[in-house]
């Protein structure tokens, strides 16, 4: 077999990197090791950046999202017995979307299915060839049968347990990595959400987020110790801890019900450089991985297709390989500014084990971003989403 570029991973950022390619006509393979019905039950966040939004617009996946989403002009900041509202809208013009991640990988296989372009679950044994010699291929084994595929491009869209980073040179790579001493202890109910927009809060028991998918399915998270295990966390338990940790008006309307969906997810902060080994691009968690209080994660990846995207038709459709060689550079400047408002977020709102002089910083950083307006443009503009870069 013969392509043009080759996709590994079929979460939503080789999905969209293929919708678009295939938009333009430029030819696309998407190798995925799991099932579709796999794929589709890993529950993510779901706070969409306006430049995500915008490319999922151009790729012409866009209308159920632009129909079913929910527009946030703001978020709310609780601590210290306080609420803080942060405009989005007014301090930047700009909003987010929530729509579920789930949804977008959903809407993303449809149009896959619908055009017809190539797309291999199940694809076992992966192997990446030959991309620093120019001559990329993929061997993989699908239902039983070895395959080749020939290709100019490889995209590494198969996140942070992928084959792709670890395909890279070890030494042509470097890793930075921050893990944190907790995790998110999440769960999904059938539920109204407690508040319109996100709350995220700030406790001494620790921290705690009230998020949503819908008017009537709501997520909750909060902080927890990495030693704990989801069975023991009923949900009665839950709801109870939640409680205490939000704000009391907020905790008297919280609607409580069944769990649909409960897991503890750790968190770490990781980037590694470059992104371009030879032919072999990666992108999404396959590079980069940022804790959650950012809501970072899938924009982040997001931001790399665009960037990515805008490079390869660059080189397919107007003889220009050249810019490819800027992939890296351009998209890493974007990472480590997303990494940094993720790694501040969490560092902000979290409780830790830290000295008196630490805490006493936490506070300071507290009361100064959200009593200026130049503290609060900061935040709003980076929670929005800083601008995409496409190579020129």
């Amino acid at each position: 077999m013969k392509t043009r570029v080759a996709i590994i991973g079929a979460g939503p950022s080789g999905l969209l990197l293929g919708q678009l390619l295939h938009r333009c006509g430029i030819d696309n393979v998407i190798l995925e090791r799991h099932t579709p019905e796999y794929v589709l039950g890993r529950i993510r966040a779901g706070v969409l950046e306006y430049g995500f939004v915008d490319l999922m617009r151009e790729a012409g996946v866009s209308e159920r999202m632009d129909r079913e989403g929910l527009v946030h002009d703001g978020i709310s900041l609780a601590f210290q017995g306080r609420r803080q509202h942060v405009d989005l809208k007014g301090l930047t013009g700009q909003a987010v979307l929530v729509y579920g991640q789930t949804e977008v990988t959903r809407d993303l296989m449809d149009a896959r299915k619908a055009n017809g372009a190539p797309i291999y679950y199940e694809a076992e044994d992966v192997q990446l060839h030959d991309f620093l010699d120019g001559k990329p291929r993929v061997t993989f084994t699908h239902q039983g049968q070895k395959r080749t595929l020939e290709c100019d491009y490889i995209a590494g869209c198969d996140g942070f347990h992928g084959v792709s980073r670890k395909s890279a040179p070890k030494d042509k790579i470097k890793e930075f990595e921050r893990v944190y001493p907790f995790g998110w202890l999440g769960l999904m109910s059938d539920t109204p959400p407690v508040e319109d927009e996100l709350i995220y809060v700030h406790n001494p028991r620790g921290f705690a987020l009230c998020s949503m998918r819908s008017h009537t399915r709501s997520r909750y998270y909060i902080q927890c110790s990495l030693a704990e295990h989801v069975e023991d966390w009923s949900d009665d338990r839950f709801w109870t801890e939640l409680s205490a940790r939000l704000p009391e008006d907020v905790a008297a309307r919280l609607v409580t019900g069944p769990s649909i969906e409960k897991s503890i997810a750790p968190l770490r902060s990781f980037v590694a450089e470059p992104m371009k080994f030879g032919n072999l691009f990666l992108v999404g968690d396959a590079a980069h991985i940022v804790p959650p209080t950012g809501a970072k994660g899938l924009n982040l990846a997001s931001s790399d297709v665009y960037t990515l995207y805008h490079a390869l038709r660059g080189a397919c459709l107007d003889g220009r390989p050249d810019l490819l060689d800027r992939y890296s550079e351009i998209a890493l400047r974007r990472v480590w500014k997303a990494e940094r408002f993720s790694w501040w977020m969490s560092m902000l709102l979290h409780t830790f084990d830290d000295d008196a002089f630490s805490q006493r910083i936490q506070k300071a950083e507290q009361d100064y971003y959200t009593s200026t307006r130049a503290g609060l443009t900061t935040i709003a503009e980076n929670y929005v989403g800083l601008p995409y870069e496409a190579v020129v």
